[in-house]
């Protein structure tokens, strides 16, 4: 996926993808290539299952190489913004980390692109908002700690 549009990382988010574009092109590369020689040894590449995969390894990691490129070249550094937040009709306290694109809900990281990011951003503790979810529901929000 090639997009044009600006990237927000954190500046642990653009090391993890640096890093992982190294990996790719280096390492993974010499892998696959290795992969594709052994399978060519083999014989007819018509019917070479090994070969056939090894090849499709390639375009993927290709594909990858070329999206993290994109990127890191549409890169903007944001700051982590750290929130405990309580949903007022359940009486339920949360903490998440606002970030960049690098997001993992389930540890508790969300973009800053989120409905609930772009609800509590620009406000202060105690202030109470309201984030329309995804199915159109209004939900009442107190923000209870901004870092």
């Amino acid at each position: 996926m090639v997009n044009a549009k600006q990237i927000d990382l954190t500046v642990s988010g653009k090391k993890e993808l640096e890093e992982e574009l190294e990996w790719r092109k280096v390492s993974e590369r010499d892998r696959i290539k290795e992969a594709i020689k052994v399978a060519r040894e083999q014989g007819d590449l018509s019917e070479n299952a090994d070969y056939t995969s090894a090849r499709e390894e390639q375009s993927k990691n290709e594909a990858r190489i070329t999206e993290i490129e994109d990127m890191l070249k549409h890169a903007r550094i944001v700051e982590v913004t750290t929130i405990k937040i309580r949903y007022v009709a359940k009486n339920l306290v949360k903490e998440f980390q606002i970030c960049g694109s690098e997001t993992d809900p389930f540890s508790g990281k969300i973009s800053n692109e989120s409905p609930l990011a772009k609800a509590v951003l620009g406000h202060k503790a105690l202030d109470h908002v309201f984030m329309t979810t995804e199915t159109g529901k209004d939900i009442e929000i107190e923000i209870l700690e901004i870092k």
